[in-house]
Protein backbone atom coordinates (compact mmCIF):
# COMPACT_ATOMS: atom_id res chain seq x y z
CA UNK A 1 0.00 0.00 0.00
CA UNK A 2 1.36 3.39 -0.96
CA UNK A 3 1.68 6.18 1.60
CA UNK A 4 -1.20 8.04 -0.08
CA UNK A 5 -3.49 5.01 0.08
CA UNK A 6 -2.53 4.37 3.70
CA UNK A 7 -3.32 7.99 4.59
CA UNK A 8 -6.69 7.77 2.82
CA UNK A 9 -7.54 4.50 4.62
CA UNK A 10 -6.67 6.05 8.01
CA UNK A 11 -8.75 9.12 7.19
CA UNK A 12 -11.70 6.93 6.19
CA UNK A 13 -11.51 5.03 9.49
CA UNK A 14 -11.33 8.27 11.45
CA UNK A 15 -14.35 9.63 9.58
CA UNK A 16 -16.29 6.43 10.21
CA UNK A 17 -15.41 6.63 13.91
CA UNK A 18 -16.58 10.25 14.16
CA UNK A 19 -19.87 9.43 12.40
CA UNK A 20 -20.38 6.38 14.55
CA UNK A 21 -19.98 8.09 17.92
CA UNK A 22 -21.80 11.24 16.80
CA UNK A 23 -24.72 8.97 15.95
CA UNK A 24 -24.51 7.24 19.31
CA UNK A 25 -24.51 10.59 21.09
CA UNK A 26 -27.47 11.90 19.08
CA UNK A 27 -29.65 9.05 20.36
CA UNK A 28 -28.98 10.24 23.90
CA UNK A 29 -29.67 13.83 22.87
CA UNK A 30 -33.07 12.80 21.49
CA UNK A 31 -33.91 11.15 24.80
CA UNK A 32 -32.63 14.03 26.93
CA UNK A 33 -35.95 15.92 26.87
CA UNK A 34 -37.82 12.83 28.08
CA UNK A 35 -38.57 11.72 31.63
CA UNK A 36 -37.94 8.12 32.71
CA UNK A 37 -41.73 7.65 32.55
CA UNK A 38 -41.78 8.97 28.95
CA UNK A 39 -39.07 6.52 27.99
CA UNK A 40 -40.87 3.47 29.35
CA UNK A 41 -44.42 3.73 27.97
CA UNK A 42 -45.47 2.13 24.69
CA UNK A 43 -48.19 4.15 22.94
CA UNK A 44 -49.39 1.35 20.63
CA UNK A 45 -48.30 -1.98 19.20
CA UNK A 46 -46.45 -0.42 16.26
CA UNK A 47 -44.43 1.95 18.47
CA UNK A 48 -41.69 1.17 20.97
CA UNK A 49 -40.57 3.00 24.11
CA UNK A 50 -37.57 5.30 23.75
CA UNK A 51 -35.73 3.29 26.39
CA UNK A 52 -36.17 0.17 24.29
CA UNK A 53 -34.74 1.90 21.19
CA UNK A 54 -31.70 3.02 23.18
CA UNK A 55 -31.11 -0.49 24.46
CA UNK A 56 -31.89 -2.34 21.23
CA UNK A 57 -29.39 -0.38 19.14
CA UNK A 58 -26.81 -1.14 21.82
CA UNK A 59 -27.69 -4.85 21.86
CA UNK A 60 -27.28 -4.89 18.07
CA UNK A 61 -23.69 -3.68 18.34
CA UNK A 62 -22.89 -5.90 21.32
CA UNK A 63 -24.29 -9.00 19.63
CA UNK A 64 -23.07 -8.63 16.06
CA UNK A 65 -19.79 -6.76 16.60
CA UNK A 66 -18.35 -7.09 20.09
CA UNK A 67 -19.36 -10.66 20.90
CA UNK A 68 -17.87 -11.81 17.59
CA UNK A 69 -14.84 -9.59 17.02
CA UNK A 70 -13.71 -8.29 20.44
CA UNK A 71 -11.81 -11.06 22.27
CA UNK A 72 -12.42 -10.96 25.99
CA UNK A 73 -15.47 -8.72 25.74
CA UNK A 74 -17.71 -9.06 28.80
CA UNK A 75 -21.46 -9.06 28.07
CA UNK A 76 -23.09 -6.38 30.19
CA UNK A 77 -26.12 -8.46 31.24
CA UNK A 78 -27.09 -11.85 29.81
CA UNK A 79 -30.79 -11.08 30.29
CA UNK A 80 -30.72 -8.04 28.02
CA UNK A 81 -30.61 -10.17 24.86
CA UNK A 82 -34.10 -11.47 25.60
CA UNK A 83 -35.42 -7.99 26.39
CA UNK A 84 -33.89 -6.10 23.48
CA UNK A 85 -33.67 -8.46 20.52
CA UNK A 86 -36.19 -7.17 17.98
CA UNK A 87 -36.91 -9.84 15.37
CA UNK A 88 -33.70 -11.83 14.87
CA UNK A 89 -34.91 -15.40 15.24
CA UNK A 90 -31.41 -16.79 14.76
CA UNK A 91 -30.15 -14.64 17.65
CA UNK A 92 -32.44 -16.33 20.16
CA UNK A 93 -35.83 -15.85 21.87
CA UNK A 94 -37.11 -12.38 22.67
CA UNK A 95 -39.74 -10.37 24.50
CA UNK A 96 -42.92 -9.78 22.48
CA UNK A 97 -42.96 -6.51 20.54
CA UNK A 98 -46.45 -5.63 21.71
CA UNK A 99 -45.35 -5.86 25.36
CA UNK A 100 -42.23 -3.70 25.29
CA UNK A 101 -44.00 -1.08 27.38
CA UNK A 102 -44.00 -3.53 30.31
CA UNK A 103 -40.21 -3.42 30.57
CA UNK A 104 -40.08 -1.13 33.59
CA UNK A 105 -36.87 -2.99 34.39
CA UNK A 106 -34.10 -2.56 33.46
CA UNK A 107 -34.37 1.06 34.45
CA UNK A 108 -33.42 3.99 32.24
CA UNK A 109 -30.23 4.45 34.28
CA UNK A 110 -29.31 0.82 33.67
CA UNK A 111 -29.88 1.29 29.95
CA UNK A 112 -27.61 4.35 29.97
CA UNK A 113 -24.97 2.30 31.81
CA UNK A 114 -25.38 -0.44 29.20
CA UNK A 115 -24.73 2.06 26.41
CA UNK A 116 -21.66 3.43 28.18
CA UNK A 117 -20.27 -0.10 28.69
CA UNK A 118 -20.71 -1.02 25.02
CA UNK A 119 -19.40 2.32 23.77
CA UNK A 120 -16.24 1.93 25.83
CA UNK A 121 -15.62 -1.49 24.29
CA UNK A 122 -16.24 -0.06 20.83
CA UNK A 123 -13.74 2.75 21.46
CA UNK A 124 -11.19 0.10 22.36
CA UNK A 125 -12.02 -1.72 19.12
CA UNK A 126 -11.38 1.45 17.11
CA UNK A 127 -8.18 2.15 19.06
CA UNK A 128 -6.87 -1.34 18.32
CA UNK A 129 -7.12 -0.77 14.58
CA UNK A 130 -9.42 -3.76 14.12
CA UNK A 131 -12.30 -1.51 13.12
CA UNK A 132 -10.55 -1.04 9.77
CA UNK A 133 -10.90 -4.73 8.92
CA UNK A 134 -13.47 -4.93 6.08
CA UNK A 135 -15.80 -7.36 7.83
CA UNK A 136 -15.87 -5.20 10.98
CA UNK A 137 -16.01 -1.89 9.14
CA UNK A 138 -19.06 -3.03 7.19
CA UNK A 139 -20.82 -4.08 10.40
CA UNK A 140 -20.04 -0.75 12.07
CA UNK A 141 -21.39 1.09 9.01
CA UNK A 142 -24.56 -0.98 9.24
CA UNK A 143 -24.71 -0.35 12.98
CA UNK A 144 -24.51 3.41 12.35
CA UNK A 145 -27.28 3.31 9.75
CA UNK A 146 -29.35 0.99 11.96
CA UNK A 147 -29.14 3.41 14.88
CA UNK A 148 -30.10 6.29 12.61
CA UNK A 149 -33.19 4.37 11.53
CA UNK A 150 -34.10 3.96 15.18
CA UNK A 151 -33.60 7.68 15.79
CA UNK A 152 -36.29 8.34 13.21
CA UNK A 153 -38.48 5.78 14.95
CA UNK A 154 -37.82 7.49 18.28
CA UNK A 155 -39.24 10.75 16.93
CA UNK A 156 -42.33 9.09 15.48
CA UNK A 157 -42.89 6.98 18.57
CA UNK A 158 -42.50 9.99 20.88
CA UNK A 159 -45.13 11.78 18.81
CA UNK A 160 -47.45 8.76 19.10
CA UNK A 161 -46.95 8.76 22.87
CA UNK A 162 -47.58 12.47 23.37
CA UNK A 163 -50.58 12.39 21.00
CA UNK A 164 -52.14 9.77 23.27
CA UNK A 165 -51.55 11.95 26.35
CA UNK A 166 -54.56 14.15 27.21
CA UNK A 167 -52.20 17.03 28.07
CA UNK A 168 -50.78 16.93 24.51
CA UNK A 169 -47.29 17.89 25.69
CA UNK A 170 -44.64 19.45 23.49
CA UNK A 171 -41.59 17.28 22.92
CA UNK A 172 -38.90 19.91 23.15
CA UNK A 173 -38.74 23.67 23.44
CA UNK A 174 -37.39 25.34 20.33
CA UNK A 175 -38.07 27.83 17.62
CA UNK A 176 -41.62 27.78 16.32
CA UNK A 177 -41.95 26.96 12.65
CA UNK A 178 -43.61 29.67 10.52
CA UNK A 179 -46.75 28.76 8.59
CA UNK A 180 -46.24 27.45 5.08
CA UNK A 181 -46.85 29.66 2.10
CA UNK A 182 -49.88 28.85 0.02
CA UNK A 183 -48.96 25.98 -2.28
CA UNK A 184 -48.43 26.77 -5.94
CA UNK A 185 -50.79 25.32 -8.52
CA UNK A 186 -49.99 21.68 -9.10
CA UNK A 187 -47.57 21.23 -11.98
CA UNK A 188 -46.42 18.13 -13.80
CA UNK A 189 -43.08 16.83 -15.02
CA UNK A 190 -43.15 14.34 -17.89
CA UNK A 191 -40.78 11.40 -18.24
CA UNK A 192 -40.19 9.19 -21.25
CA UNK A 193 -40.65 5.45 -21.13
CA UNK A 194 -38.02 2.81 -21.72
CA UNK A 195 -35.54 0.70 -19.79
CA UNK A 196 -34.10 2.51 -16.79
CA UNK A 197 -31.45 1.48 -14.28
CA UNK A 198 -32.94 1.04 -10.81
CA UNK A 199 -31.16 0.26 -7.55
CA UNK A 200 -27.94 1.17 -5.80
CA UNK A 201 -24.84 1.35 -7.99
CA UNK A 202 -22.44 0.25 -5.24
CA UNK A 203 -20.74 3.52 -4.27
CA UNK A 204 -21.14 4.31 -0.59
CA UNK A 205 -23.38 2.65 1.97
CA UNK A 206 -26.70 1.07 1.08
CA UNK A 207 -29.03 -1.50 2.60
CA UNK A 208 -29.31 -4.93 1.03
CA UNK A 209 -32.86 -4.27 -0.24
CA UNK A 210 -31.56 -1.48 -2.54
CA UNK A 211 -29.75 -4.02 -4.73
CA UNK A 212 -29.03 -5.54 -7.18
CA UNK A 213 -29.09 -2.71 -9.71
CA UNK A 214 -31.27 -3.82 -12.59
CA UNK A 215 -33.31 -2.70 -15.57
CA UNK A 216 -36.94 -1.70 -15.10
CA UNK A 217 -39.32 -1.00 -17.96
CA UNK A 218 -41.17 2.28 -17.55
CA UNK A 219 -44.03 3.54 -19.66
CA UNK A 220 -44.29 7.30 -20.27
CA UNK A 221 -45.58 9.00 -17.14
CA UNK A 222 -45.97 12.31 -15.36
CA UNK A 223 -45.10 13.11 -11.78
CA UNK A 224 -46.64 15.95 -9.78
CA UNK A 225 -44.06 18.60 -9.02
CA UNK A 226 -45.00 18.81 -5.32
CA UNK A 227 -46.66 16.87 -2.55
CA UNK A 228 -50.38 16.85 -1.80
CA UNK A 229 -51.20 19.53 0.78
CA UNK A 230 -53.49 19.70 3.79
CA UNK A 231 -55.82 22.07 1.96
CA UNK A 232 -56.22 19.57 -0.87
CA UNK A 233 -56.84 16.81 1.65
CA UNK A 234 -59.50 18.90 3.38
CA UNK A 235 -61.26 19.21 0.00
CA UNK A 236 -61.18 15.42 -0.29
CA UNK A 237 -62.67 15.11 3.20
CA UNK A 238 -65.36 17.71 2.52
CA UNK A 239 -66.31 15.92 -0.69
CA UNK A 240 -67.07 12.73 1.23
CA UNK A 241 -63.73 11.05 0.67
CA UNK A 242 -63.96 8.98 3.84
CA UNK A 243 -67.60 8.00 3.20
CA UNK A 244 -67.48 7.02 -0.49
CA UNK A 245 -66.74 3.30 -0.76
CA UNK A 246 -66.06 3.39 -4.52
CA UNK A 247 -62.85 5.34 -3.88
CA UNK A 248 -61.37 2.68 -1.68
CA UNK A 249 -59.69 -0.68 -2.05
CA UNK A 250 -61.71 -3.37 -0.31
CA UNK A 251 -59.27 -3.77 2.59
CA UNK A 252 -58.99 0.00 2.87
CA UNK A 253 -62.74 0.49 3.11
CA UNK A 254 -62.95 -2.25 5.73
CA UNK A 255 -60.24 -0.46 7.71
CA UNK A 256 -62.06 2.88 7.46
CA UNK A 257 -65.24 1.27 8.73
CA UNK A 258 -63.55 -0.65 11.52
CA UNK A 259 -61.33 2.19 12.75
CA UNK A 260 -63.75 5.05 12.15
CA UNK A 261 -61.25 7.07 10.12
CA UNK A 262 -62.45 10.46 8.92
CA UNK A 263 -59.16 12.40 8.81
CA UNK A 264 -55.40 11.80 8.89
CA UNK A 265 -53.91 10.48 12.11
CA UNK A 266 -53.41 13.08 14.87
CA UNK A 267 -55.99 15.40 13.24
CA UNK A 268 -59.12 16.46 15.09
CA UNK A 269 -61.75 19.12 14.66
CA UNK A 270 -62.22 21.62 17.48
CA UNK A 271 -64.96 24.23 17.27
CA UNK A 272 -64.99 24.06 13.50
CA UNK A 273 -61.20 24.24 13.11
CA UNK A 274 -58.96 21.32 12.23
CA UNK A 275 -55.98 20.80 14.51
CA UNK A 276 -53.08 18.37 14.31
CA UNK A 277 -50.83 17.01 17.03
CA UNK A 278 -47.15 17.56 16.25
CA UNK A 279 -43.88 17.30 18.12
CA UNK A 280 -44.45 20.98 18.84
CA UNK A 281 -47.79 20.22 20.48
CA UNK A 282 -51.33 20.66 19.15
CA UNK A 283 -51.35 23.22 16.33
CA UNK A 284 -53.89 24.48 13.79
CA UNK A 285 -53.70 22.41 10.61
CA UNK A 286 -51.47 24.31 8.18
CA UNK A 287 -53.21 24.43 4.76
CA UNK A 288 -49.97 24.77 2.80
CA UNK A 289 -48.11 21.95 4.53
CA UNK A 290 -47.85 18.50 2.97
CA UNK A 291 -50.55 16.20 4.29
CA UNK A 292 -48.99 13.87 6.82
CA UNK A 293 -49.79 10.66 8.71
CA UNK A 294 -51.94 9.03 6.03
CA UNK A 295 -51.94 5.34 5.19
CA UNK A 296 -51.47 3.73 1.80
CA UNK A 297 -55.20 3.04 1.76
CA UNK A 298 -55.91 6.74 2.24
CA UNK A 299 -53.28 7.84 -0.28
CA UNK A 300 -54.69 5.50 -2.90
CA UNK A 301 -58.25 6.69 -2.26
CA UNK A 302 -57.19 10.32 -2.58
CA UNK A 303 -55.44 9.59 -5.89
CA UNK A 304 -58.60 7.96 -7.24
CA UNK A 305 -60.65 10.94 -6.07
CA UNK A 306 -58.23 13.27 -7.88
CA UNK A 307 -58.46 11.21 -11.07
CA UNK A 308 -54.79 10.25 -10.82
CA UNK A 309 -52.75 7.44 -9.28
CA UNK A 310 -49.74 6.88 -7.07
CA UNK A 311 -46.36 6.48 -8.77
CA UNK A 312 -44.54 3.18 -8.83
CA UNK A 313 -41.36 3.13 -6.81
CA UNK A 314 -39.40 2.81 -10.06
CA UNK A 315 -41.04 5.90 -11.55
CA UNK A 316 -40.21 7.78 -8.37
CA UNK A 317 -36.58 6.65 -8.35
CA UNK A 318 -36.10 7.44 -12.02
CA UNK A 319 -37.35 10.97 -11.39
CA UNK A 320 -35.20 11.41 -8.28
CA UNK A 321 -31.91 10.16 -9.72
CA UNK A 322 -30.99 13.57 -11.11
CA UNK A 323 -31.56 15.35 -7.80
CA UNK A 324 -28.60 13.97 -5.88
CA UNK A 325 -28.72 13.11 -2.19
CA UNK A 326 -27.82 14.54 1.18
CA UNK A 327 -24.27 14.17 2.38
CA UNK A 328 -23.64 10.98 4.34
CA UNK A 329 -22.80 12.70 7.60
CA UNK A 330 -24.31 12.34 11.04
CA UNK A 331 -25.36 15.59 12.72
CA UNK A 332 -23.32 16.45 15.78
CA UNK A 333 -26.21 17.85 17.80
CA UNK A 334 -29.96 17.61 17.91
CA UNK A 335 -30.21 21.18 16.59
CA UNK A 336 -28.33 20.04 13.48
CA UNK A 337 -30.61 17.07 12.91
CA UNK A 338 -33.21 17.20 10.15
CA UNK A 339 -36.07 17.15 12.63
CA UNK A 340 -38.74 19.82 12.29
CA UNK A 341 -42.00 19.83 14.27
CA UNK A 342 -43.95 19.43 11.02
CA UNK A 343 -42.85 18.94 7.42
CA UNK A 344 -41.73 22.20 5.82
CA UNK A 345 -41.90 23.27 2.19
CA UNK A 346 -38.96 23.23 -0.19
CA UNK A 347 -38.43 24.89 -3.51
CA UNK A 348 -36.59 24.44 -6.76
CA UNK A 349 -37.17 21.99 -9.58
CA UNK A 350 -39.12 18.86 -8.79
CA UNK A 351 -40.21 19.91 -5.32
CA UNK A 352 -40.23 18.11 -1.98
CA UNK A 353 -38.75 14.82 -3.10
CA UNK A 354 -36.71 14.56 0.11
CA UNK A 355 -36.99 15.73 3.70
CA UNK A 356 -40.75 16.31 3.95
CA UNK A 357 -42.83 13.14 4.22
CA UNK A 358 -42.27 9.59 3.08
CA UNK A 359 -44.17 9.14 -0.16
CA UNK A 360 -46.38 6.13 -0.74
CA UNK A 361 -45.98 4.30 -4.02
CA UNK A 362 -48.29 1.76 -5.62
CA UNK A 363 -45.45 -0.81 -5.62
CA UNK A 364 -45.47 -3.82 -3.38
CA UNK A 365 -42.29 -4.12 -1.35
CA UNK A 366 -40.69 -7.07 -3.11
CA UNK A 367 -37.15 -8.33 -3.84
CA UNK A 368 -35.32 -7.02 -6.87
CA UNK A 369 -34.35 -9.55 -9.55
CA UNK A 370 -31.37 -11.52 -8.26
CA UNK A 371 -31.77 -10.40 -4.63
CA UNK A 372 -30.34 -12.79 -2.07
CA UNK A 373 -30.47 -12.08 1.64
CA UNK A 374 -27.05 -12.20 3.36
CA UNK A 375 -26.23 -15.34 5.27
CA UNK A 376 -26.62 -15.45 9.04
CA UNK A 377 -28.70 -13.38 11.42
CA UNK A 378 -28.21 -10.14 9.49
CA UNK A 379 -29.96 -11.76 6.55
CA UNK A 380 -33.13 -11.12 8.56
CA UNK A 381 -32.63 -7.34 8.37
CA UNK A 382 -34.83 -6.66 5.33
CA UNK A 383 -35.46 -9.71 3.18
CA UNK A 384 -37.95 -11.54 5.36
CA UNK A 385 -40.31 -8.55 5.31
CA UNK A 386 -40.75 -8.57 1.54
CA UNK A 387 -44.42 -9.53 1.59
CA UNK A 388 -47.75 -7.73 2.16
CA UNK A 389 -46.15 -4.29 2.51
CA UNK A 390 -45.95 -1.22 0.28
CA UNK A 391 -42.80 0.66 -0.72
CA UNK A 392 -42.34 4.33 0.22
CA UNK A 393 -39.70 6.64 -1.23
CA UNK A 394 -37.96 9.88 -0.38
CA UNK A 395 -37.48 10.76 3.28
CA UNK A 396 -39.29 12.67 5.98
CA UNK A 397 -38.63 15.61 8.27
CA UNK A 398 -37.36 13.08 10.84
CA UNK A 399 -35.10 11.08 8.51
CA UNK A 400 -31.38 11.22 9.36
CA UNK A 401 -28.80 12.65 6.99
CA UNK A 402 -27.45 10.14 4.51
CA UNK A 403 -30.72 8.24 4.23
CA UNK A 404 -32.21 10.67 1.71
CA UNK A 405 -31.10 9.00 -1.48
CA UNK A 406 -32.94 8.01 -4.64
CA UNK A 407 -32.51 4.27 -4.07
CA UNK A 408 -33.60 4.09 -0.41
CA UNK A 409 -36.61 1.79 0.02
CA UNK A 410 -38.83 2.23 3.06
CA UNK A 411 -41.74 -0.12 3.64
CA UNK A 412 -44.82 -0.35 5.81
CA UNK A 413 -48.13 -2.16 5.92
CA UNK A 414 -50.86 -0.37 3.96
CA UNK A 415 -52.90 0.53 7.06
CA UNK A 416 -50.01 2.07 9.03
CA UNK A 417 -49.84 5.85 9.32
CA UNK A 418 -47.99 6.88 12.47
CA UNK A 419 -44.86 7.63 10.47
CA UNK A 420 -44.46 10.94 8.62
CA UNK A 421 -46.23 9.60 5.51
CA UNK A 422 -47.75 11.54 2.64
CA UNK A 423 -48.11 11.30 -1.13
CA UNK A 424 -47.32 12.64 -4.55
CA UNK A 425 -49.62 12.09 -7.50
CA UNK A 426 -48.67 10.45 -10.79
CA UNK A 427 -50.38 10.02 -14.13
CA UNK A 428 -49.89 8.19 -17.40
CA UNK A 429 -48.47 10.29 -20.21
CA UNK A 430 -48.47 9.62 -23.92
Amino acid sequence: MTAALAHRAARDVQGAERRFFATRKLSLDIAEALTPEDMTVQAMDDASPAKWHLAHTTWFLETFVLCVYAPGYRVFDEGFAYCFNSYYETAGPRHARTRRGLLTRPTADEVFAYRAHVDEALRELFASGDAARPEIASLLALGTAHEQQHQELMFTDILALFAANPLRPRYRAGRAQPPHARASALGWTAFEGGLRKIGHAGEGFSFDNESPRHDALLHPYRLADRLVTNSEWLAFMQDGGYSTPTLWLSDGWATVQREGWRAPLYCEERDGQWMQMTLDGMLPLDPGAPVCHVSYFEADAFARWAGKRLPTEFEWENAAQSLGAQADAAPATLDESPLRPMPAGAGGGLLQMFGEVWQWTQSAYAPYPGFRAPEGALGEYNGKFMVSQQALRGSSCATPHGHSRATYRNFFYPWQRWQFMGLRLADDHS
